[in-house]
């Protein structure tokens, strides 16, 4: 089996590369591979999509490599192989990002990503730092990870859901603020699993056992 992280040159993948090979041995979950060949993404068992940085440009910078989104979308919609997109990544699967300008997403869960406006004006924005998740729905990306359970986000924009049935975990920053997403084989979350110690790796590694 491989998991693929897609590289489309939109952020630093090291740390990602690291905690998801750390917790793919841990579990013998099989090779890591981190790639931006649409052959090896459209092959593979698992694929991962992250993005720092700001929504259009993720998205430009990913739709620049030719091949590149037709391969992720064989995999994980063709295929139904699970995919987890991380930050931007999860973002770019909204039907729209309003960041700078209206930017169409991939539009496979349906929801818009707008700026967070904390109603305490004392809040900064970005959200940044470790925060609390709360668990709206079980899932198995979920296992072993309960509210209360701390998550480090670095956004200032997040996606608000068409259908609250796709929202799996919040947090609260002067209201709700969408951490995770999922819907049929696909999972997305607004923090950095790979920097969340341990809540983080025991989610990645719940990713890389998951058998839809």
């Amino acid at each position: 089996m491989t998991t693929v992280i897609i590289d489309y040159e939109s952020g630093n993948l090291h740390s990602a590369e690291k905690a998801f090979q750390r917790m793919a041995a841990e579990t013998g979950a099989g090779a890591v591979v981190v790639t931006a060949d649409p052959e090896v993404v459209a092959r593979a068992e698992r694929v991962v999509l992250p993005g720092d940085g700001a929504f259009p440009a993720c998205r430009r910078a990913l739709f620049d490599h030719s091949g590149l989104f037709a391969a992720i979308e064989e995999a994980a919609i063709a295929r139904g192989r699970p995919f987890l997109g991380i930050c931007i990544g999860m973002q770019m699967l909204a039907t729209r990002g309003m960041e700078y300008e209206k930017t169409p997403g991939f539009d496979w869960i349906a929801g818009t990503v707008e700026r967070i406006v904390p109603s305490d004006p004392l809040l900064k924005v970005p959200h940044m730092g470790w925060n609390d998740l709360v668990i709206d729905r079980p899932h198995p990306l979920l296992d072993g990870i309960e509210t209360g359970d701390h998550a480090y986000f670095v956004h200032s924009y997040h996606m608000r859901l068409s259908d609250p049935a796709h929202l799996l975990a919040h947090a609260d920053y002067g209201g709700p603020v969408t951490a995770i997403v999922g819907r049929d084989t696909i999972l997305g979350t607004q923090f950095h699993p790979e920097k969340s110690q341990a809540t983080g790796l025991r989610l990645i590694a719940n990713f890389l056992c998951w058998r839809p």
